[in-house]
This record gives C-alpha cells, sequence and structure tokens, in this order.
C-alpha cells in the first residue's frame, strides 16, 4: 500500500517525502508538470519507491480523479500538504480561498468516490486557530481547540486575512468530510515553519513565505531599522514532517496536532544572526540581546507535543541552518 503525498514539491512537502523514503515506505507524490516529478525523483536519487501523477490544478475540483481513478486501490494513506502560501495577491478569493477549499475538497470528494483510503493527514496552519484581530492580546490563550473566527466576505480586508481564513475553511471542510464518512482524520496546524531547504539547489534569492523573514535580516544592512518588525511563533519544517508520519502511524483520529516551539522576534532574530555570523555585517536592530516585551497571545500547544512524544527543533538551530543553507548558496560561508 502506498502513501499519498499531494503538492510534493513543497517546502514541508519535500521533508515530509524524505521521512517516509527513510521508513521505506511506497510513496506517490503528486506534482504539476512532469519535469518537476523529474527534478524530484533524480533529486533523491531515482529511488524505486517513488512515483508522481501529475495534478496540474487542484482549484479544480474534479483534479485528483484521474490519479484515483488510477491509483485509488493502492493509497491506503493521504497526506494533503498542498495549498497556496503566499500574501502576493488582491484577489482573496480566486487566489486564496477558493483553491484552498477546493483543493482540499477535490482530494476527499476523490477519495470518496474511488479510492480505499484508511487515513487522511491535512496540512492546515496556526491561522485556522488563532484570531488575528486579536493577536497581540497578551491576556489570551489559543490551543488547538480554538477556530479563528474570520467569515468568507470579512476576511477579504488583505492577503494575511483571506490566507489565514481560507486555511480555516479548508480544514473545516475537511472535518465535515471525516464526519460524513468516518474516514479518519488529522490535521497539522503549524505556526510560522523556519528550517533549511530539502536541498540546496532549490535555495533561490526569494525563499518560502515564513523563511523570507529570515532571508530579509540576512540581507539587511548596518542601521536598517526593522521593518517589517516581526513578533510570532515558529516551527522547524522538519519537526512538522515528522508530525505528519506520526499523525498516521500513531491512533491520532480527530486530532489538531498545533505545531509551535516558541516565540521569535525580528530583533531575536538578528541576535542570533550577529553571534553566528559575524563576517555579515548586518544591522544589530534597535535593541540588541533584549528579550522580546511585545504583548501577543499566547499558543498553548503542550497537547500535541505530549501526542507526537519527540523534543522539537530550537530556534536558534533552526536559524543557523536556515542561514547557514542560503550562504553556501551564495558563496559566503
Amino acid at each position: 500500500m502506498a502513501v499519498l503525498v499531494t503538492g510534493a514539491t513543497g517546502f514541508i512537502a519535500q521533508w515530509v517525502l524524505d521521512y517516509l523514503l527513510k521508513e521505506n515506505y511506497q510513496v506517490i507524490g503528486t506534482v504539476r508538470s512532469q519535469e518537476k516529478g523529474d527534478k524530484l525523483h533524480k533529486q533523491f536519487g531515482s529511488p524505486s519507491n517513488l512515483s508522481f501523477e501529475i495534478v496540474k490544478d487542484i482549484s479544480d475540483t474534479e483534479a485528483f480523479e484521474p490519479l484515483f481513478k488510477k491509483r485509488g486501490k493502492e493509497i491506503d494513506i493521504v497526506l494533503h500538504t498542498a495549498s497556496p502560501f503566499h500574501f502576493n495577491t488582491n484577489e482573496y478569493e480566486k487566489d486564496l480561498l477558493i483553491p484552498a477549499l477546493n483543493g482540499t475538497r477535490g482530494v476527499l470528494n476523490a477519495i470518496k468516490k474511488y479510492g480505499d483510503v484508511k487515513k487522511v493527514v491535512v496540512t492546515s496552519s496556526y491561522a485556522a486557530i488563532t484570531d488575528m484581530v486579536n493577536s497581540g492580546d497578551g491576556s489570551l490563550v489559543f490551543t488547538e481547540k480554538d477556530w479563528n473566527p474570520a467569515t468568507w466576505e470579512g476576511c477579504q480586508t488583505d492577503a494575511m486575512n483571506a490566507y489565514c481564513a481560507s486555511k480555516k475553511f479548508a480544514e473545516q471542510a475537511a472535518w465535515e468530510f471525516s464526519k460524513e464518512t468516518g474516514v479518519s482524520l488529522t490535521t497539522i496546524n503549524p505556526v510560522f515553519v523556519f528550517g533549511p531547504q530539502k536541498f540546496d539547489e532549490d535555495v533561490t534569492s526569494q525563499l518560502n513565505t515564513s523563511n523570507e523573514i529570515i532571508n530579509g535580516l540576512i540581507h539587511s544592512k548596518p542601521g536598517d531599522k526593522l521593518e517589517p518588525d516581526f513578533h510570532a511563533v515558529y516551527v522547524d519544517v522538519r519537526d512538522v514532517a515528522r508530525a505528519h508520519l506520526i499523525a498516521f502511524q500513531k491512533d491520532t483520529a480527530g486530532e489538531r496536532l498545533g505545531l509551535s516551539n516558541g516565540r521569535f522576534s525580528s530583533q531575536g532574530i538578528l541576535d542570533i544572526l550577529n553571534e553566528k555570523f559575524p563576517q555579515l555585517n548586518i544591522s544589530k536592530g534597535p535593541e540588541p540581546g533584549k528579550e522580546d516585551t511585545k504583548p501577543a497571545a499566547k499558543f498553548d500547544n503542550r497537547h500535541s507535543k505530549e501526542v507526537l512524544g519527540f523534543p522539537f527543533i530550537s530556534l536558534e538551530q533552526s536559524v543557523y541552518d536556515t542561514v547557514a543553507q542560503v550562504l553556501k548558496k551564495e558563496g559566503r560561508l
């Protein structure tokens, strides 16, 4: 039996593939083109237990049907990681809300119609849990039981709110499907995801949305102000990938696994960069070495950490590995 990973070329998905292959699973990945599949297959060393199927447009609710018609009986586990994550749009419904919702509905409908799937794991987000409007309220504590209160109409004020709401609506569709069909479901709800790319050659001048926070600071100059100045929570991509495997290997049916290993700030990341990479000659930030004192809502994910049962990678290690890879690509390390 095989594990299907949708959006296989994604930042998180490539690490998921890596963990699955190391544990000798039969893996099927979905990609948007033959070229992308061929490149990724070669990057992993052309293993016989890794194959790819083309799904060109996940916003088409029937996009996954040919795949399940062809290989549905092989697929035992579905890890649905494919979903748009960017803020570069003003067409919030077309580029964020509809693709996220339809992508999830599409793969679930194909499972229902053709598959014999035992377990579904959906990559959701902390964005589906938190209330963006009150994220600066230090008296608030969110847990895996909470839901973003956004509405379809009300979220279309900017790309950040639209993205956060898209994760909520897609995840709710998955829970409705699970309730209706009885298929076992677990969701993975990570915060900002830092960490290195699976393959050094995939480092580009612009990284994935979360890592761009670090990338911007690497390329700052002495005296630069912190704009934007981030104060949020992080988790490392390798921990997110491990969580996907544990989600189907253990009895986690019905769980929303919130992934976070604590807070970070732009100043805190600069402090790590200046300590670990003094040769960079970058901004020191306005308050070097000072703890992040900005009030913010907390995310209590102790339950998820207990379920997962492994120690998470530290901010210092995550930042170091991310930056070392970038500097190596740029010929500066």
